[in-house]
């Protein structure tokens, strides 16, 4: 014991200390230049700076070669074509917006615009940032919204009327779906609650996306990994669905998935918008818990043909007795 005393004690001495580095101060370190200084506050504030990468998603942005104080003639870059910033500039005389950027296709197809327009026309040269964009799209969001309710719903009273298997109603014994339909269902909510209280930040991520949940705020960090989640529980509930189910059924029962997952994510990500989402998702999660709980458990499995029974005996499927 005493001998676990000294030790303890020469540890807690070891970790109270440490190398200090007695660095010359270099006043100068941040001797930046008025343009250097700029480049970076601009940079805090917008989100992107010289050197930044752009995919035109628009039909075709015009762009002058010259500012508008100088005679100019248009320019054009068409959708697909990737363009990078070259330099930015303020024009306090433009009274539609004053901050004009320079971007550059190659070296003869480059020109001004401004920024409101040229940011309605792009977006970062990022798959991660493609997809977001994508999936923010108000249009698009609006038709998936009715096509998820209409199809969702036809869906599910067809399955419901052949007595086939669906998650919620008629479900496999597994916890997987059900996990499945709560994750998309709190991700679409965290999703809405960013875009509404922290939208800087969301705006932030979606110019420097990353997929590593630690390297991010804590809200996002949360948001990603719940996306991770969403991905591997996924695999486990199709993986869950092939064993447990005939090929025909297991079809169907991966269909109605993803038709219930599509409807809870315009669901709960268009209702948070309106506060009703938050309202919404502890109903939903007690009606899942519910629906799970009332489900018949078959807690053996059959020795010949691996499928899941409700007691020993005879097999149903195979004829296999298991004792």
């Amino acid at each position: 014991m005493r001998l676990v005393r000294i030790v303890s004690g020469l540890l807690v001495f070891v970790m109270c200390c440490s190398c200090y580095n007695n660095r010359q101060h270099t006043p100068d370190a941040w001797d930046l230049t008025k343009q250097q200084l700029d480049s970076i506050s601009f940079s805090t504030t917008h989100h992107y700076t010289q050197n930044y990468n752009f995919l035109v998603t628009a039909r075709s942005l015009p762009l002058a070669d010259a500012l508008p104080d100088m005679a100019f003639d248009s320019l054009l870059v068409v959708r697909g074509e990737r363009v990078v910033v070259a330099e930015i500039a303020t024009v306090p005389s433009d009274t539609i917006d004053s901050v004009w950027v320079k971007v550059a296709r190659d070296q003869i197809t480059q020109g001004w615009i401004r920024e409101s327009e040229l940011l309605a026309g792009v977006c970062p040269d990022d798959p991660i940032s493609q997809f977001i964009d994508l999936f923010s799209d108000t249009h698009l969001l609006i038709f998936l919204a009715l096509c998820a309710v209409v199809g969702g719903a036809f869906a599910v009273r067809r399955l419901l009327r052949r007595r086939a298997w669906i998650v919620h109603f008629h479900d496999i014994d597994s916890f997987y779906p059900t996990l499945l339909c709560l994750l998309v269902a709190a991700a679409a909510t965290l999703y809405a609650t960013i875009q509404m209280f922290g939208p800087e930040s969301w705006r932030h991520f979606y110019y420097h996306p990353s997929l590593n949940p630690f390297a991010l705020p804590a809200h996002l960090g949360v948001f990603v990994a719940s996306v991770w989640a969403i991905i591997i529980v996924g695999g486990a509930a199709v993986d869950e669905a092939v064993h447990r189910l005939s090929a025909t059924d297991a079809v169907l029962y991966l269909g109605g998935l993803a038709a219930v997952c599509a409807v809870n994510y315009v669901v709960f990500s268009i209702s948070t918008l309106y506060y009703v989402g938050y309202l919404l998702l502890p109903a939903y999660i007690l009606f899942a818990r519910r629906a799970y709980r009332r489900r018949p458990r078959r807690p053996y499995l059959c020795g010949h043909c691996g499928r899941p029974l409700r007691a020993k005996g005879t097999c149903p499927h195979c004829g296999a007795v298991n004792k």
